[in-house]
């Protein structure tokens, strides 16, 4: 039997759940991630040393009788998500059902060096909710971005007179470097006949500092906002420098754009990208960029790697103006802006290593 709009009732009905599922995940999926953290669930169960039952962490976290219920339907919603495990064991004679770590959730216990629980503490806001209910108006706002239009400036201007805030996107940051460096320890090949890296926008140093630990011979720079870099403090091989990736880059042999260009317009990325073909002008020897970046390919890429991917681009392109791009856009962009060949390799799930030569 078919409505009116020609849609069979069962497809109609396969429509609904399709839409109730994300109306209804739109605030449930990150704040429970979030809700996980603030109990400090992952650490109760990493602490345990065994897959916890409901009651014992129940007991644990002294959660009254009457959110027993609801405690235990978000458990069993962020287990459906992958962020626990469901498994069944022995307690007390009896056969119970116990929660497990999984993957992504082991990335949740705090104090490990893997841990991206900074990256959730920052994107998983309350705060930061409201810009997205901005999306209307942003779209007929000429060349505005979505934090202009709802936070009056764009982020970096609001981070930079925002220090908790500042603070928290630092972290989040430098907690993404960790599992990058994770990534880079497999890619000795990346830094053969390199003595001198800039890494640009590279925060704390955290991605600098692994590559100098793990090649002791290459001189390593952190250049960033002067506000980001004025109280860090160096070492013999690894310093930092206050200034404008837009205005100059210091000289080296090599220099680190990690994600760095998604967040910023074709014109932008070009005069960034010519201003470190500058950098590594002159140095007697063939330099290079090592930029690190998603590249979309919906042909050939999983569909939950793609769905990641075409989530970026909509929070860069509405956020800051910037954009993911395919091989196709990023080889246009390195042809425009002076380079002569570039390579792309694999890195992490979803993220890629080019390399590109004048």
């Amino acid at each position: 039997m078919a409505s009116n709009n020609g849609l069979k009732a069962s497809e109609m009905f396969e429509g609904q759940v399709h839409l109730y599922k994300h109306l209804h995940a739109h605030a449930v999926d990150g704040m429970s991630i979030r809700w996980m953290i603030e109990l400090g669930i992952p650490d109760i169960i990493h602490n345990h040393d065994q897959p916890i039952t409901l009651s014992e962490l129940v007991s644990i976290l002294q959660i009254p009788p009457t959110k027993v219920r609801g405690v235990h339907s978000l458990l069993r919603y962020l287990a459906h998500n992958g962020f626990l495990q469901i498994v069944r064991v022995h307690h007390n004679t009896q056969e119970k059902e116990a929660y497990a770590l999984t993957a992504a959730s082991q990335l949740l216990v705090k104090g490990t060096n893997l841990s991206l629980t900074p990256m959730v503490e920052y994107l998983i806001n309350p705060s930061g909710s409201p810009v997205w209910s901005h999306l209307k108006k942003w779209t007929y706002e000429d060349d505005l971005t979505l934090c202009d239009v709802s936070l009056g400036s764009n982020i970096w201007d609001f981070l930079g007179k925002n220090t908790e805030k500042n603070k928290l996107f630092n972290k989040a940051m430098a907690s993404d470097s960790q599992m990058m460096n994770v990534a880079l320890r497999g890619c000795n090949w990346v830094f053969e006949g390199v003595e001198s890296i800039v890494d640009v926008g590279g925060g704390n140093g955290t991605t600098a500092k692994a590559i100098s630990d793990a090649f002791p011979n290459v001189k390593c720079t952190v250049l960033d906002r002067p506000q980001v870099v004025e109280n860090l403090l160096g070492t013999n091989h690894l310093k930092y420098v206050g200034g404008d990736m837009f205005k100059s880059i210091p000289k080296a042999d090599a220099i680190l754009l990690k994600w760095i260009l998604h967040n910023w317009s074709d014109m932008d990325c070009k005069k960034i990208l010519e201003n470190c073909k500058e950098a590594i002008s002159g140095k007697g020897k063939r330099g290079k960029i090592i930029v690190i970046e998603t590249v979309i390919n919906e042909g050939q890429d999983e569909h939950g790697i793609t769905s990641l991917k075409l989530l970026m681009d909509v929070k860069m392109s509405c956020l800051v103006n910037g954009k993911e791009r395919s091989e196709e856009e990023w080889k246009k962009l390195f042809v425009e802006a002076g380079f002569q060949s570039y390579k792309i390799s694999p890195l992490t799930g979803y993220l890629s290593l080019i390399q590109i030569y004048p």
